[in-house]
């Protein structure tokens, strides 16, 4: 391996021109000499454009170099400035002319009547707060007639400047990293003094970031401003690819040291590089971060993972994170192989899946992102088969099912929700199949404070329905969420305490929300569909209250107007026979007990059906043990408390047999459940429930109130 120093330590520029491998020490000793030989005694504002990253300190730091005879010798003064390091605290104005007198100070040649009136005109210049204002307001500070001692001092600056001819290079640089505000500042700064005499500036910074910058000062551009200022403006010559290339290989040999040669295949690391990763190598910087991010990561999983594939996922990280994340948290859609079995119509979908995130990619990236995965994950390329597995396990690869997961190692903890998890589902939101999947799979992982990823996600997707969602998927969201949206609330997404809700409040929500997007007759036809198709009756019976709440059914509330209603009393009627054909099937399919919402649905039912319907249900579903203990269950209640000193909240279940009242004589239930009490095969819960169904039917048998006795 090659150990060679390239130079490239952390984001170090480099300051000697010997180590140049990247051509900026010709750019710079031309300038340098340009420099030096100026004639001309008016100030003059020489501009280093380049992109963040591209080496401008660098070539800075070689200008310097190159001028360090002259420096030495007296005929150029530098003042080096770097206004970042004031940036936020301090008055920028003030600190560029204490450098200047500062550096006078060293220079024994230089008058101290030169430096007091630099100092008295800093004095007057720093009262006025450039960052804030325009940059006519300084200029008119220099110019007011109220002003003239101001002009005078300026005037008497340039005639002692004139007198000893003492050439100024005043420096500055890492103006990229300033706010805009501190832009302003500095190039305000700049033009209102550019014009002393025998003063040249040399500026380094990113053009475009610069102008956006100054857009509006003056009611001009930022290129027009900048236009005005730059008298003498250079583009930072780009390193070529070649040379690029040549430092990043030299620091990957380094990283790769005592690596099996097993483990690095030659052409496949030529194609996937000039594929994919090759297209994110522009700048020095962009080397540094890629093999800074290694140097950390890599050992690791040093003989865990395919060398070639881990840079290439590491590439992706650093560059493209919407990339990495969405394969971090889709291993099924990008690990494995693709089974011939499969179909076509699956293999469609597929690359339908993919299609669409990638879209989400800067479109200046895409084609290199997608000539990588395809590379690293041949199940999106071609029919690979099982066959193939064994040799993607043993070379470590990525699109190994079974080695995926170490390349992930040091991300984000699996139970995060973010922004690219976010883009990356509502790619799915047009495919039912996909769309169900995903939620699904969700409410199945957990995050670090115990609860799903599904509750955080669906906190996240109200943010996206009011634009961030096509119209056109709205009614595949709603089909979604009436067929499986029960299955998504789980206990451990309920909140604690009386202001905290669940999954079924989240996907209210997000369903309330995407309706308000479309008209009345297109809501209410999106809804009878999804109802009539879908399987989640607590999710309908929550919407059907809620739209009936609009109209005034079941709450105290002042009723919606019409114009506020989303469905018409007609529609409403309609929506209402569906919920409850939906409830009717679910009770004879032997489905409605599991439904978290019964003790709502079975007043709903009562209203909807009749009371004498319901009942004979119920008294059916309580005939066995199993159906009594499951209809019992559903009216456990659990609330949290929490004492003065107390650090942690109590967790306090009750079960008052009164709510059963409505639909079963609770009389009719307390032997049996004492019998089934005496049974080892109940849950925690279900004990917990038949327990307290018992005790409070006691409370209540002597005439006390269970909320009275068990509060005390």
């Amino acid at each position: 391996m090659n150990n060679q120093n390239n130079g490239l330590s952390g984001d170090k520029p480099l300051s000697d021109p010997k180590d140049d491998r990247l051509g900026y020490a010709p750019f710079a000793q031309h300038l340098a000499k340009s420099l030096s030989s100026m004639s001309t005694s008016e100030g003059l504002v020489v501009a280093i454009y380049g992109p963040w990253g591209s080496g401008k300190t660098t070539a800075l730091n070689f200008v310097m170099h190159y001028l360090k005879d002259y420096v030495e010798r007296g005929e150029i003064i530098s003042v080096p400035f770097n206004p970042w390091l004031f940036s936020g605290t301090e008055d920028i104005t003030r600190r560029f002319f204490d450098q200047i007198i500062a550096v006078l100070a060293k220079r024994k040649t230089s008058s101290k009547e030169l430096r007091k009136k630099i100092a008295h005109f800093a004095d007057m210049i720093s009262e006025t707060p450039v960052p804030y204002s325009s940059v006519g307001k300084l200029i008119s500070k220099l110019t007011s007639p109220k002003e003239k001692d101001i002009v005078h001092l300026k005037t008497e600056v340039e005639t002692i400047l004139r007198k000893e001819k003492k050439r100024l290079l005043v420096t500055i640089d890492d103006i990229d990293r300033l706010s805009a505000e501190e832009h302003r500042q500095v190039f305000q700064l700049t033009k209102a003094v550019a014009d002393f005499p025998y003063v040249t500036y040399l500026l380094a910074f990113d053009k475009e970031v610069a102008s956006r910058a100054l857009a509006g000062l003056q009611g001009q551009s930022g290129d027009v401003f900048l236009e005005k200022i730059v008298q003498v403006p250079f583009e930072l010559p780009l390193p070529d690819k070649v040379s690029l290339r040549r430092l990043l290989f030299e620091s990957l040999d380094k990283l790769l040291e005592n690596t099996p040669a097993d483990q690095f295949d030659q052409s496949y690391w030529t194609n996937l590089y000039f594929e994919g990763i090759d297209h994110f190598i522009t700048t020095p910087r962009a080397i540094v971060r890629l093999t800074n991010t290694l140097s950390v990561t890599y050992p690791a999983v040093k003989g865990e993972v395919n060398s070639v594939d881990f840079i290439a996922i590491e590439a992706l990280r650093v560059f493209c994170p919407l990339a990495y994340d969405v394969i971090r948290r889709n291993p099924q859609s990008f690990a494995g192989y693709f089974d011939y079995g499969m179909g076509g119509t699956d293999r469609s979908k597929l690359n339908e899946y993919h299609d669409a995130w990638i879209k989400r990619v800067n479109v200046e990236d895409q084609v290199a992102i997608k000539k990588l995965i395809r590379r690293l994950f041949p199940k999106l390329e071609s029919n690979y088969g099982a066959d193939f597995a064994a040799d993607w396990r043993r070379k470590l690869r990525v699109c190994s099912e079974e080695k995926f997961p170490i390349y992930f190692r040091l991300s984000f903890p699996l139970g995060t929700i973010t922004n690219s998890d976010m883009l990356a589902l509502l790619t799915t939101t047009s495919d039912p199949v996909s769309f169900s999947e995903q939620l699904l799979r969700l409410s199945e992982e957990k995050r670090s404070d115990g609860t799903t990823r599904v509750s955080g996600l669906l906190e996240r997707l109200a943010d996206y329905t009011e634009d961030g969602i096509p119209e056109g998927n709205i009614s595949t969201i709603l089909d979604v969420f009436f067929d499986v949206g029960d299955r998504l609330l789980k206990e451990e997404d309920e909140g604690r305490g009386l202001l905290s809700f669940g999954n079924d409040a989240r996907i209210g929500r997000i369903i309330f929300k995407l309706l308000r997007r479309i008209d009345e007759p297109e809501r209410f036809v999106d809804l009878s569909r999804a109802f009539r198709a879908g399987r989640s009756i607590g999710i309908m019976e929550d919407t059907v209250v809620t739209l009936g709440q609009q109209h005034g059914k079941w709450t105290s509330d002042k009723p919606n107007t019409e114009e506020e209603r989303l469905l018409s009393a007609e529609h409403l009627v309609e929506l209402e026979a569906i919920t409850l054909e939906k409830i009717r099937a679910a009770a004879r399919n032997q489905e409605l007990l599991a439904s978290k919402h019964l003790p709502s649905i079975l007043y709903r039912w009562r209203e909807w059906g009749g009371e004498a319907e319901m009942k004979s249900w119920v008294q059916q579903a309580v005939s066995s043990d199993e159906g009594m203990i499951e209809f019992v269950e559903r009216f456990l209640h659990r609330t949290y408390s929490q004492t003065l000193g107390d650090v942690a909240t109590r967790t306090v279940y009750r079960l008052d047999p009164k709510n059963v009242e409505p639909f079963i004589e609770p009389s009719l239930l307390v032997e049996r459940i004492e019998k089934v009490l005496g049974k080892k095969d109940l849950s925690d819960n279900q004990r917990k429930a038949l327990t307290e169904y018992v005790k409070e039917f006691k409370i209540r048998a002597q005439g006390k109130n269970p909320d009275a006795v068990l509060r005390s």
